[in-house]
């Protein structure tokens, strides 16, 4: 006689079911994300970027027209800004130069009064009323420059100023050159292409796109540095040195004097 299978029934545990569904949810939800991501990373960065002209005009008209016209032609306490462009606009404002508190040998750097977005639609509007100097590559940006050599161009065009390890320097008639070891690439570069205050402006005859990139390399490459011969002092060279010296080195001998003369008697 066969032996008749028998058969076995059973229901599935409800737990499995909901870990199945747990489970498709999970890997449905993750594979949204990361298409969603791939996607925005294909978008074009000047989507959120955008920049208004118009807003631009009216920030401008209502803080900066006082002093430099409700066209850019200037009046008689502020400069026209016909010819700067883009990149001017965005240094002054971007470093709290402008808009300027009080006149003086030289306009001071601050904290800014203005957002980015708010900064990028002023200069939109300048650069598009009177063209100027405007935004450089990213490449001239990016620190990967010849280092050696753009340390070489900044000793011999800007150490006369900005100190050969870009810590700044008194200049004539309460003037003064900024130090650069918290300045942005973009800044170094603007400073270069617009002369602001006091500097002088650096054409491509003068210091061609590569050039410009080397030196900025330079200064990112040192603000990054270690320094390996201890206190930097300001990085002020003999002055500070010397300064340290005189207080500590000339007071100690002193008190060590009085010290001995006090002992012996």
């Amino acid at each position: 006689m066969a032996r008749e299978k028998k058969r076995r029934t059973g229901r599935r545990s409800p737990l499995a079911a909901a870990a199945l569904i747990g489970a498709g949810l999970m890997i449905t939800g993750g594979v949204y994300a990361g298409a969603s991501a791939a996607f925005a990373a294909t978008e074009p960065a000047s989507v959120t970027a955008a920049v208004s002209t118009e807003d631009g005009q009216k920030l401008f008209q209502a803080n900066c027209a006082t002093c430099h016209g409700m066209n850019l032609q200037g009046t008689a306490t502020g400069p026209s800004l016909y010819g700067v462009g883009e990149l001017a606009v965005e240094f002054q404002m971007s470093t709290g130069r402008m808009p300027l508190q009080m006149q003086g040998p030289q306009a001071p750097q601050k904290h800014p009064q203005f957002s980015e977005e708010q900064i990028k639609n002023v200069a939109a509007w300048v650069q598009s009323v009177a063209p100027g100097p405007t935004y450089p590559e990213e490449k001239t940006l990016d620190g990967k420059g010849d280092v050696a050599h753009g340390a070489e161009l900044f000793r011999i065009n800007c150490a006369m100023c900005h100190n050969v390890a870009g810590a700044g320097g008194a200049l004539t008639e309460g003037k003064y050159a900024p130090g650069l070891m918290k300045t942005s690439a973009l800044h170094m570069y603007a400073a270069m292409v617009t002369g602001p205050q006091n500097m002088p402006v650096f054409g491509n005859m003068s210091l061609s796109a590569d050039d410009k990139r080397d030196i900025i390399s330079a200064l990112l490459f040192q603000q990054k540095a270690t320094q390996v011969g201890g206190m930097d002092l300001g990085s002020l060279g003999p002055v500070s040195e010397g300064l340290f010296i005189w207080i500590f080195g000339i007071g100690a001998l002193v008190a060590i004097t009085v010290w001995i003369t006090a002992k012996s008697n």
